[in-house]
């Protein structure tokens, strides 16, 4: 399918394969893909470097994390592996909306792992225990604007300590550059049309500087920041 290259003054009005319903078995193809994406771009980078960065007050437990938007689960194993290597006592919990991407996540994870996997939508969960951190990667694009303002406030009531997105970052060069990668490296069909739509329905300062004010968070509450090659990131630390 021939893309038409979208104007990149503003978010792209696009649909990606990956959010239409297709077999468990071409999601797991697709979502597999994306990981390895994931790898090669060091998409888990910009969460390990706020997570080191971040200074935690004693807890009486656990430290609770969320991951909304889970898909493979890379990320959150990712984090398994950051507290392990830290001896930090951690329950991870992956939330996605695809009861598939969910079932692919517990698949890919090792018997020994002690995350927790859950269907559901966001807006309508509630977790079981306070969350002290609520993180997302390469999610909020799939969303409306309308449903991200409401996200970030989902956010900001339920993260005790924090929480932090981390996406992409809307460029003309990215996108091509991905066009381009995708198929030479022979990615899944899906990856290679939804690479370049995430791209251009994701952000740029601006566009998180406006959605923030539009769901009441102060400017000097929230750090934006861009990642090379191709990330950036909307984190909040509260007072503690």
């Amino acid at each position: 399918m021939q893309l038409e290259t979208p104007d990149f003054c503003h978010r792209a009005q696009l649909t990606e394969r990956m959010d239409e319903p297709c077999s468990r078995d071409e999601l797991r193809g697709c979502l597999r893909d994306i990981a390895r994406t994931n790898r090669w771009f060091m998409a888990s980078r910009p969460l390990l470097h706020w997570l080191d960065a971040l200074v935690l007050p004693p807890l009486a437990g656990p430290l609770r994390i969320l991951d909304v938007g889970c898909g493979y689960g890379d990320g959150v194993r990712r984090i398994d592996q950051w507290a392990r290597a830290r001896r930090i006592p951690v329950h991870l919990t992956g939330l996605d909306l695809n009861p598939d991407a969910v079932a692919i996540a517990g698949e890919q994870s090792p018997a020994t792992s002690n995350i927790e996997w859950v269907a559901g939508d966001v807006f309508a969960y509630a977790p079981p225990e306070p969350v002290h951190l609520v993180i997302s990667s390469i999610f909020t694009h799939h969303l409306s604007e309308t449903d991200i303002i409401r996200f970030l406030g989902w956010m900001e009531r339920r993260a005790e300590i924090g929480w932090f997105i981390n996406d992409l970052s809307r460029s003309a060069i990215r996108y091509h550059f991905f066009r381009i990668f995708s198929k030479l490296v022979g990615l899944h069909p899906f990856v290679q049309h939804d690479g370049p739509v995430s791209i251009a329905r994701s952000f740029v300062p601006e566009d998180w500087q406006r959605m923030c004010a539009a769901a009441g968070l102060d400017a000097n509450d929230i750090a934006i920041r861009a990642f090379a090659p191709a990330h950036l990131c909307v984190a909040r630390r509260k007072p503690q």
